[in-house]
């Protein structure tokens, strides 16, 4: 069975560090030589980003929920025979969802260290790691960093305060280096010019104030990767990607690519055109915060509708279908004209409108999937059917005209592979009878 030493970075809540420490983690291994592969729990697309840019290798998603244990298990085992290190980013608080992190921990033996702002604390750290360690008993608690730290007599405080035999990883000071972020979280790697120089000062700090020696060895147990046929063999998908375009996860290329298609990236803020293709994936992202540019790219929106009128696939997703509208209000109230293929608008709201794992049973198959979007959408349309939260509460609304399949959800391919293969054939597909 494979074996690798691994480590989930944890927190009592959100907003605590877990990324950049995680990341600054990667990094710092990474310039001592070691093949570092770091996975984020839940269905995130930004962290993702940063952790890949700091370990050099894809950052996978891991969610029991919307990914599945089948999932997680072999892609954990597939990265224990490649790599040095494991780190793993927690969601939320370490306890916090259902599943959570601890959940991960849990079901694959994978020691937490939990990273506590200690910033405004003192002696309540202490109490803090202990009801975190303590509160479930069968959860591989490795120990406590401490974060934000303001001097040498506070991190003595905060270490006197631990209960006797609890793992010390240190403590990292006050820092101005953490790592920006806008309203659906982190900004995009891509978009952080001074990043590496970030991560270079963020690992110096951990190779002086904490332990950052390799975490414990763990063993994962033997599981193949689930054999995908080639229905997309020949086939040429076209996928946006972009800094407005930028939510994709890493399995669905992989997905896309077991299935046999030949990806096709293009950027429509580069004022790229629509590549030659069987169809089209509009992925989420950012379309509002580059809207006077995408709206400018009329090359590309007229193809897309010469494609939509062809009966050829196109998939939208978020900020994808939002492209897709006649408009989109951006934040400041400013309408932006866009594509055109579906009457109506996405305009954008002050507050988050959605979030959370959904499924929906498409006529092609059954597909797990996750929303998140500060956007609403006004449009005539009928759904085609609408996904459902796993506590069977009505969810997004999914929209079909013609080929075009659109809706707020981000669909995790490798939970039906068959299923997204039927979304995207350019042949005739008899489940595409019902459209609006």
């Amino acid at each position: 069975m494979p074996s690798c030493p691994a480590l989930l970075i944890a927190a009592p809540a959100s907003g605590q560090g877990k990324t950049t420490v995680t990341a600054a983690l990667a990094w710092l291994h990474r310039r001592q030589g070691r093949r570092v592969t770091v996975f984020k729990c839940g269905p995130d697309f930004l962290d993702p980003q940063i952790h890949a840019f700091a370990s050099g290798r894809p950052c996978q998603n891991l969610d029991l929920g919307m990914c599945g244990e089948e999932d997680a298990r072999w892609r954990l085992a597939r990265a224990a025979e490649d790599s040095d290190l494991i780190l793993i980013e927690g969601v939320m608080g370490l306890f916090d969802g259902t599943p959570s992190a601890a959940d991960i921990a849990e079901r694959f033996n994978i020691p937490v260290m939990a990273l506590i702002d200690a910033g405004a604390m003192a002696q309540t750290f202490g109490a803090v790691a202990h009801g975190l360690a303590t509160y479930r008993p069968n959860l591989p608690f490795a120990g406590v960093l401490a974060n934000r730290v303001g001097s040498t007599r506070h991190t003595e405080m905060l270490r006197e305060s631990l209960p006797a035999g609890m793992g010390w990883f240190g403590a990292l000071p006050k820092s101005s280096d953490s790592l920006p972020e806008r309203h659906l979280g982190l900004m995009q790697a891509s978009e952080i010019d001074d990043l590496a120089a970030r991560l270079d000062k963020l690992a110096d700090a951990l190779a002086d104030s904490a332990t950052v020696n390799l975490p414990k060895l763990v063993i994962f147990s033997s599981a193949p990767a689930p054999t995908i046929r080639p229905l997309l063999a020949g086939k040429r998908i076209a996928i946006a990607r972009d800094a407005a375009y930028g939510f994709i996860y890493p399995a669905n290329l992989e997905t896309l690519s077991a299935l046999g298609a030949e990806l096709l990236f293009f950027s429509p803020i580069a004022g790229d055109g629509l590549p030659e293709c069987d169809a089209v994936w509009l992925p989420g992202g950012y379309p509002e915060l580059h809207a006077e540019v995408l709206c400018k790219n009329q090359t590309l929106w007229q193809s897309l509708k010469i494609h939509v009128a062809a009966n050829k696939p196109l998939f939208a997703e978020c900020g994808g279908m939002m492209s897709l509208f006649d408009q989109i209000v951006d934040k400041s109230g400013i309408t932006h004209n866009f594509a055109g293929i579906l009457p109506g608008k996405a305009v954008m709201q002050k507050r988050l409108a959605a979030l959370g794992t959904q499924l929906a049973e498409l006529p092609e198959g059954r597909v797990s999937a996750h929303t998140f979007h500060y956007s609403q959408s006004e449009t005539p349309l009928k759904p085609l059917t609408s996904a459902q939260s796993p506590d069977g509460r009505e969810g997004e609304p999914i929209y079909r005209h013609r080929r075009t399949t659109a809706s707020y959800l981000h669909i995790y391919f490798p939970s039906n592979p068959a299923a997204v293969a039927q979304l995207l054939s350019p042949t005739d597909n008899p489940v595409f009878t019902k459209t609006n």
